[in-house]
């Protein structure tokens, strides 16, 4: 279907075309120069030492939930307001995720009070996710979970280029982790990048991403050694070069796109101030935010699906981000019902994701905030 309004509209420009035939003429197309580089502006970005670039965001949190050493037996206290990789990656290493509910209506991200009760004996580590591009402040608890010996791993994949206070996202916790997916702020197609400042996790994700080989084949071109020797079983998470380079080429236009995207959410906040009864979340940022996605909460007793059914006959297409990972039928199978989350067992009929993308223009944001009083109203 031809949208008057997607979702999100990946525009690539001749400067990415242009690094990815470069590195094709090299070629040299997997793992590689293009790939160091990149590792190393994403490095510089965040404020860390190290950043690692692997296969997918899913991949990164893989490797650091693994890198930790998390196990059977252990629990991962995680946000059910998350795409469902956060959570899988956990199970993927055989520990237990913890469901931990929303701050509140005006805040999405993880709820801290929520964090501290949950905590047991069994607590390895806690996975924060910065949603829609709004870093999570975990100063507040920060010493009660080092205190506890509590590893934090980073859902970053919204927010690159955001922060808070004096830490950049990927630097918030021990191990940061980012998605390069096709509609994200910038993107690889496929692709992700752990960051840390942490060597010694380093050197374990930098093994475990290349199936615990000690050496890559680009280092062995270089002449810098002949052979190498396998130090552990895992599997093949590398990123390649082609996607490195338009990972780079992306980089560079990083700070305008995201400043474009603030832009655009004021629009929105104006135009949808008018419409009784919708709450828009994040209206007071904390720190820095990337503002990758557009939520906001619909009505109460609003149909969801009416509404999102006659958007789309305005040409407008919507979406969920997301549906709490606690309530599907996997995690509630195999985990149980759990403890209620009443913020989010609150919200989550209401969440509605909206048009969100750096070129989008003034008349379409005003377009969409006017379809969807009309929906809203029950008209077509």
């Amino acid at each position: 279907m031809r949208w008057k309004v997607p979702l999100f509209d990946l525009r690539l420009t001749a400067a990415d075309l242009r690094a990815v035939e470069r590195t094709m003429r090299t070629n040299w197309i997997t793992t590689g120069p293009a790939t160091e580089r990149f590792e190393r502006a994403v490095a510089e970005l965040v404020g860390v030492p190290h950043a690692l670039a692997v296969a997918s965001g899913t991949a990164a949190l893989h490797l650091a939930y693994a890198a930790l050493g998390l196990g059977p037996g252990d629990e991962v206290l995680c946000p059910s307001l998350s795409f469902v990789a956060t959570a899988n990656a956990i199970v993927m290493t055989g520990a237990t995720p913890v469901f931990v509910d929303s701050e509140s209506e005006s805040r999405l991200t993880i709820s801290l009070d929520d964090v501290i009760a949950k905590i047991t004996p069994r607590t390895r580590a806690l996975a924060i996710v910065d949603y829609a591009g709004h870093a999570v402040d975990l100063s507040p608890i920060r010493r009660i979970v080092k205190d506890k010996g509590i590893a934090v791993v980073e859902d970053a994949a919204h927010a690159i280029g955001a922060g808070i206070g004096r830490k950049s996202c990927g630097a918030i916790g021990d191990i940061g982790c980012f998605s390069f997916y096709s509609n994200k702020n910038i993107t690889t197609a496929e692709g992700g990048m752990i960051t840390t400042a942490n060597t010694e996790l380093a050197e374990r994700m930098r093994l475990m991403r290349s199936h615990g080989m000690t050496t890559l084949s680009y280092e062995r071109h270089r002449g810098h050694s002949f052979t190498y020797d396998v130090v552990m079983a895992f599997t093949n998470y590398r990123m390649d070069d082609l996607r490195a380079a338009l990972g780079l080429a992306q980089l560079r236009r990083l700070r305008a796109q995201n400043a474009r995207r603030e832009r655009i959410v004021k629009l929105y906040l104006r135009d949808l101030a008018q419409i009784p009864g919708l709450t828009v979340p994040f209206q007071k940022a904390r720190g820095t935010p990337a503002y990758h996605i557009m939520p906001v909460l619909l009505p109460e007793g609003a149909d969801r699906l009416a509404v999102m059914t006659r958007l789309r006959g305005h040409g407008i297409q919507t979406s969920i981000h997301y549906r709490p990972i606690h309530t599907f039928t996997f995690y509630r199978e195999t985990f149980g019902a759990g403890p209620r989350l009443p913020v989010l067992d609150r919200i989550a009929p209401r969440l509605l994701t909206l048009p969100l993308y750096p070129h989008m223009t003034a008349a379409q944001v005003k377009y969409v905030a006017t379809s969807l009083m009309r929906a809203l109203a029950g008209l077509s």
